[in-house]
């Protein structure tokens, strides 16, 4: 049974998560296949309960989250399994009914707000990285987001953002940088993290197919 690495990659709200994972992937493949999670899709499934109460649950809070299914997708690609990941409707607040077939993979990438916090998570983990980027640029980033790609209004990004992201942040996200190999400031932007990460990771597989 082939070795799957697996790559870890948490920090605050629109921080670059996404962008550094879609580098890491463009650099790295074809030469390896790849599959990347996000923690996003693994919201609870919320279908019995009313949009009215949905839009009131703080999706900032581990417990917000699915682990359990997330972890045992984890593992199950780990050991060379497809699974069916969920897919999450951030219009309606609930579980798609739709899903995606993520087959096995060389390297397996978790992206969240959770994905250091979580030890569970912690545990399955080759490489944990942590995005570091500014609370301003943050806040723009997700603004402009949730606007225009998540159906949100303005007044409820901000509400959202002073309720419960930036306390939640404080609480959990940023305490969890302590569990990082590797700390990248500015995400996507910062070319030189990502260039000296990506050269890691290929000459961790390649010592794989040597072995």
């Amino acid at each position: 049974m082939k070795e799957v690495m697996t790559i870890g990659i948490a920090g605050g709200s629109a921080s670059g998560k996404t962008s550094i994972s879609k580098q890491i992937k463009k650099i790295i493949s074809p030469e390896s296949s790849f599959q990347i999670l996000k923690m996003d899709d693994y919201y609870k499934d919320q279908t019995n309960i009313d949009l009215s109460e949905r839009v009131k649950v703080n999706y900032d809070h581990p417990f917000a989250f699915d682990m359990d299914l997330l972890i045992e997708h984890i593992r199950m690609l780990k050991m060379n399994q497809t699974i069916e990941k969920p897919i999450y409707d951030f219009v309606n607040h609930t579980r798609s009914q739709d899903s995606l077939m993520v087959l096995p993979c060389d390297v397996l990438i978790i992206e969240g707000l959770f994905c250091l916090e979580e030890k569970r998570i912690r545990d399955e983990l080759d490489i944990k990285i942590f995005v570091d980027t500014p609370a301003d640029v943050r806040f723009i980033r997700r603004l402009l987001r949730d606007v225009n790609e998540r159906g949100r209004s303005l007044e409820s990004v901000v509400n959202q953002y002073m309720n419960t992201v930036r306390v939640m942040h404080e609480l959990f996200v940023e305490p969890s940088k302590r569990y990082a190999d590797v700390i990248i400031p500015e995400g996507g932007q910062n070319k030189v993290a990502i260039d000296l990460l990506t050269t890691k990771i290929s000459s961790i597989l390649n010592e794989k197919d040597v072995v």
